[in-house]
């Protein structure tokens, strides 16, 4: 625990705990205009994008700040930290419909995996 307290007291973690919340801040913003927007419309399109883009590694950036938050005992940092991880979990999970780069992308790299993995399993020639 002390290991997580000397880094996040680093230079280095200082600033790899900013990039982590700006990521956060980005993400949320972009969620707000997914909000905001048009149904079906391009912009919409694009912030529902960027939203589930940055959803997981915000989630990442934000759980790692409300851990050193809870190893410094600094409550109040804890609770806000936990409401906006929630926020965005929630968010993430509440709109599944959206119209967004990600929807069906699944499938096509699995099928593409397939497509892949295939083309390199022919028999080898025969050494000798």
């Amino acid at each position: 625990m002390e290991s997580v307290a000397a880094v996040s007291s680093s230079v280095p973690g200082q600033i790899l705990l900013a990039i982590g919340q700006a990521i956060v801040v980005v993400c949320v913003c972009f969620d707000m205009v997914r909000a905001l927007s048009v149904p079906r419309s391009h912009r919409r399109y694009l912030a529902s994008t960027v939203f589930r883009t940055l959803a997981i590694p915000s989630i990442i950036a934000n759980g790692v700040t409300v851990l050193i938050a809870l190893v410094l005992a600094s409550w109040v940092d804890v609770v806000m930290g936990m409401f906006v991880l929630v926020a965005i979990i929630f968010r993430l999970h509440h709109d599944k419909d959206e119209d967004n780069w990600w929807k069906g992308k699944g499938k096509k790299l699995a099928r593409w995996a397939r497509r892949q993995l295939a083309g390199r399993t022919s028999a080898a020639p025969a050494m000798g």
